[in-house]
């Protein structure tokens, strides 16, 4: 471990913040989007739920190369290229004359931001303290709630100015100077030399096993995985897309409204991930770590999702801030799956976890859509439909947790 000084440590960060910011941004923005793409595309629900799910599909598919080329050549490198690939997406969406190009766009977005979380996570398994670790990491992810705040009613006032097209212009040229910023700032990563005399060609440099094998063999990721993948993927498809169109087609908002009340969930969420990096280092000193958290916490955002599915159209914004508040308890298996393994093969866990959660964004996303239409071509009308999609939701949330719950059960890990 080389610790960063506290001057470099606070650069970095910033450096790496900045680019998430806009890797939230651009994952959120398809509910503000909604509307108007609906509108001009003639999109059903199952469009709208796989252009939104075509983001975390790109940004699943990079998930473990991502993991190899962390861990081989390091945060900077590899940030850069993706990045690189984002610029793209954004330019390819902003032109794009039928829904086939607005997918593809999407899916190269999602690609090229794939390394804006994993990359610094890696970084600061090497270069910060645990407890930092722990503060880093929820900070990282309140950033990512300030650009998901910024998809919301920012780009619902700037849409009447400038419209969509434009907008994506505008984000390529940050991504750019996100570009620029990590590549002044961001340590260069010790390059480990091939092969050494002994070691066996399966192995890295570390003695350790070069693929994912190990990773997915492991107890403690096994326990996690379908926490990731519903819990933790559901709370981003909720936050980044059906929470929006249950306020407009279920509580009978107006997009102005529903754009609000997006900002409204962004910002309790904001606050929580604030409060995650203040409280967690005092929490981790008196024996409270990540497991216990999760298993106390997770019941509550399951009641608050039957509560919404029970309430139906008086369910708005409030509740599902609640929900998305309640499921950040999920959030703090990054750091406790990172600390699980050597330094060496962090970049490839952080890595094959994230692909778990995002491909729970894309299958919830889509899934969710796929369930509304489906069960309004069954004679529901749009609310009935839209409740029984998410008592789907709940159901799979619900065996998630009691997974993770029944698996910890006498796991050393825990």
């Amino acid at each position: 471990m080389t610790v960063l000084a506290r001057r470099t440590a606070v650069m970095v960060f910033l450096a790496f913040a900045f680019a998430y910011f806009l890797s939230a941004l651009l994952r959120a923005v398809t509910a503000t989007l909604a509307p108007l793409l609906t509108q001009e595309f003639s999109l059903h629900a199952r469009d709208l739920g796989l252009l939104s799910g075509g983001y975390f599909l790109g940004f699943a598919a990079t998930q473990l190369p991502l993991g190899r080329w962390l861990d081989r050549h390091g945060p900077r490198t590899v940030q850069l290229g993706f990045l690189g690939v984002a610029v793209a997406g954004c330019l390819v969406f902003s032109q794009a004359g039928n829904f086939s190009m607005l997918l593809a766009g999407r899916v190269l977005v999602g690609a090229g931001v794939s390394a804006c979380l994993m990359a610094p996570l890696t970084g600061y398994r090497r270069w910060f303290t645990p407890m930092a670790q722990m503060r880093a990491n929820a900070w990282m992810l309140m950033t990512g709630s300030t650009g998901m705040v910024a998809s919301t009613l920012p780009v619902q006032w700037l849409l009447p100015v400038a419209g969509w097209r434009p907008l994506f212009w505008g984000l390529a040229v940050l991504i750019v100077l996100a570009m620029v910023w990590v590549a002044l700032v961001v340590p260069a990563w010790p390059q480990a030399k091939n092969t050494e005399p002994g070691e066996c060609a399966g192995q890295s440099p570390h003695g350790l096993p070069s693929g994912y094998t190990v990773v997915w063999r492991n107890r403690y990721f096994q326990r996690l995985a379908p926490l990731g993948f519903f819990s933790y993927g559901g709370m981003v498809a909720m936050q980044t897309l059906w929470a929006g169109p249950w306020m407009q087609n279920v509580a009978g908002q107006s997009p102005q409204q529903a754009a609000a009340g997006l900002f409204w969930i962004n910002m309790a969420m904001l606050g929580t991930f604030w409060s995650w990096g203040m409280v967690n280092p005092w929490l981790l000193r008196r024996g409270l770590d990540a497991n216990r958290l999760m298993a106390w916490g997770l019941p509550s955002s399951l009641i608050v999702l039957a509560t919404i599915v029970a309430l139906g159209p008086q369910a708005g914004a409030g509740a599902w801030a609640l929900f998305c508040v309640c499921s950040t308890f999920v959030s703090l298996s990054l750091p406790a799956l990172a600390m699980t393994f050597p330094q060496a093969l962090a970049g490839r866990a952080l890595s094959a976890y994230n692909l778990v959660i995002f491909l729970g964004v894309f299958v919830v996303q889509w899934g969710i859509g796929l369930a509304i239409d489906g069960f309004m071509g069954a004679g529901l009308d749009t609310v009935a439909a839209y409740r029984a999609g998410m008592a789907l939701f709940l159901a799979c949330n619900g065996a998630a947790y009691a997974w993770f719950v029944l698996r910890g059960r006498g796991d050393n890990a825990c």
